[in-house]
């Protein structure tokens, strides 16, 4: 079964930092694209970040510059780390991942990451 984990959050004062993990159950070569979504209470769900196997990786603009991707292929898990956190990041982050084989998306469950003022 292919399934998404995700770990990592939590509450953090603005200014702080958190950094998600998402392990997958397989390799993460097996997908064509892997990204972080996040949605807060009473928004839509927004991409945070796209990384796709091929081209270059685009950040939300309200994260540029505070928010960084990297992956470790050999434990099959991508990482978000999150620099200067706003309160207006809070938010459920969601690990997401597309694979050709099955024509098909997969999600994590989704963490809760909170920033207070």
């Amino acid at each position: 079964q292919v399934r998404l984990v995700e770990s990592g959050g939590g509450l953090v004062q603005a200014g702080g930092s958190l950094r998600l993990s998402c392990a997958a159950s397989i390799s993460i070569f097996s997908f064509n694209a892997m990204n972080w979504y996040r949605q807060a209470p009473g928004k839509e769900r927004e991409l945070v970040v796209g990384i796709p196997n091929t081209g270059s990786r685009n950040y939300a603009d309200s994260v540029k510059g505070r928010f960084t991707v990297s992956r470790d292929n050999a434990k099959n898990t991508v990482y978000l780390q999150m620099n200067s956190l706003k309160p207006e990041d809070t938010a459920v982050y969601y690990c997401n991942a597309y694979r050709n084989v099955d024509d098909r998306d997969y999600w994590g469950q989704g963490t809760q990451v909170t920033v207070s003022s």
